[in-house]
C-alpha cells in the first residue's frame, strides 16, 4: 500500500515539481499551479479519516509521502497540511475550514495580546497557519496577518493584532505543534539526506581529476561511507517517529527521529559541500537546494540539542522504569 502510494506521488513529484520549478517559487513564482496538481491527487487528505473524505492513513502509511517531499524539495506545504488537515479533522467544537495550503507553526501571546510566529515553514507559501502556545492552538490565515521575511526563502515571520486575536476562537483541543513539526521534518529530512548522499555518490563518480574519478581516492570515500552511515541512520530513524497505526505521532519516537536526523543533516550537509567544492554552494548548482532545506528543517520544530533534552529528561523520570525499557519501547517498529 505504501509503496503504491509513493510511486503515484514520485511520479507526479518527477512531471510537477522539477528544480526549475523549485527555484521559480523560490524567486517569487506562482505555487498554485503545483499545489493544484497535488491537492487535486488527494494526498493532502491522506490523514484525514474516511468518513470525511480521506483516506483514513496512518502516519506508518504516510512516512514515504512525506520523505518525497524532501527528496523533491517540495516548495508548498504537502507534508504540513496532510498532518494540519488530520488534526483539524479531529478537533471538536466549531467548524474550521481545512482547505487550501496550511502550515504548522509555534506561536508567542505578546503582553498587548498580539500574536507572533517566528519562521514559519513555508509561510510565504501557506493559506493558513496552524498555531500553538503552551496552552493553546488557533488556526490563522495568513492574509489576516502581517508578513516578514525570514532566514530561508520560502519561510515568513508573521504577526497577528490584538484586535485579531481577541475575535479569533482558539479551537477545542490544543495541539503541539512542535511534535508534529518534529515528526514532519524528521520524515522530510530523511528523504533529502537520501538524495543529497545520491547525487554526491554521482558527482564523485563523474568528476574527474588527475585522471581518474574522484571517488576513487580513499579521502572521498570515507568522506562518501559517513555520508551513507547518517544518511540512513535517518531513514531508519524517520520510520521510528513516524511508527504510529493512527494519525498521531508518539513523542519519545519522535524525539529519537528529529534529533538523529537533524544530528545527521548538519554532517551530510558538509561533507557534500566537501567532496562538491566551490560547486556546490553556487546558486546555478542544485546541491543548494537541498542544502539549505536540510539546516532549515533540522532547526524547525526543535533541533537535535531540544529533542536529546526530551530524551534524557524521559529517561532520568523513575515513571518509567529502566533505560533499557525505554530504549525497547521507542525503537520496536512493530507496534
Amino acid at each position: 500500500m505504501e509503496d503504491l502510494l509513493a510511486d503515484a506521488l514520485r511520479q507526479q513529484l518527477q512531471d510537477q515539481c522539477t528544480t526549475a520549478v523549485v527555484r521559480r517559487i523560490e524567486a517569487s513564482g506562482d505555487a498554485d499551479a503545483l499545489w493544484a496538481h497535488i491537492d487535486n491527487s488527494g494526498f493532502a487528505d491522506a490523514l484525514v479519516p474516511e468518513a470525511q473524505g480521506g483516506s483514513g492513513l496512518s502516519l506508518r502509511e504516510v512516512l514515504g509521502l512525506m520523505s518525497l517531499c524532501g527528496r523533491f524539495t517540495v516548495p508548498v506545504p504537502l507534508a504540513e497540511t496532510m498532518m494540519a488537515r488530520s488534526v483539524l479533522a479531529q478537533t471538536e467544537g466549531p467548524d474550521h475550514p481545512a482547505r487550501g495550503r496550511i502550515t504548522l507553526a509555534q506561536g508567542h501571546l505578546l503582553p498587548d495580546g498580539s500574536l507572533v510566529c517566528a519562521s514559519v515553514q513555508l509561510g510565504r507559501v501557506s493559506d493558513a497557519v496552524l498555531v500553538s502556545d503552551a496552552v493553546r492552538s488557533w488556526l490563522l490565515f495568513t492574509q489576516d496577518g502581517q508578513s516578514a521575511s525570514a532566514s530561508f526563502v520560502l519561510d515568513a515571520n508573521l504577526h497577528w493584532s490584538a484586535q485579531h486575536m481577541a475575535i479569533t476562537q482558539p479551537l477545542a483541543q490544543h495541539h503541539d505543534t512542535r511534535l508534529l513539526l518534529a515528526c514532519i521534518n524528521a520524515a522530510q529530512l530523511s528523504g533529502a539526506l537520501l538524495a543529497v548522499f545520491n547525487n554526491t555518490l554521482q558527482y564523485a563518480n563523474d568528476r574527474v581529476q588527475f585522471g581518474k574519478a574522484i571517488g576513487k581516492f580513499q579521502a572521498i570515500q570515507h568522506q562518501l561511507s559517513l555520508m551513507a552511515e547518517h544518511s540512513f541512520a535517518a531513514h531508519m530513524a524517520a520510520q521510528l517517529g513516524c511508527a504510529s497505526d493512527t494519525a498521531s505521532p508518539d513523542p519519545v519516537r519522535v524525539a529519537v527521529a528529529k534529533a538523529r536526523t537533524s544530528e545527521a543533516a548538519l554532517e551530510v550537509a558538509g561533507l557534500s559541500h566537501s567532496i562538491h567544492g566551490a560547486i556546490g554552494f553556487t546558486h546555478e548548482f542544485d546541491l543548494q537546494l537541498f542544502t539549505r532545506r536540510l539546516h532549515a528543517w533540522r532547526q524547525a520544530g526543535g533541533s537535535e540539542s531540544y529533542w536529546h533534552t526530551v530524551l534524557g529528561e524521559e529517561l532520568v523520570d523513575q515513571r518509567r522504569g529502566l533505560a533499557l525499557d525505554l530504549i525497547r519501547s521507542a525503537t520496536d517498529t512493530t507496534v
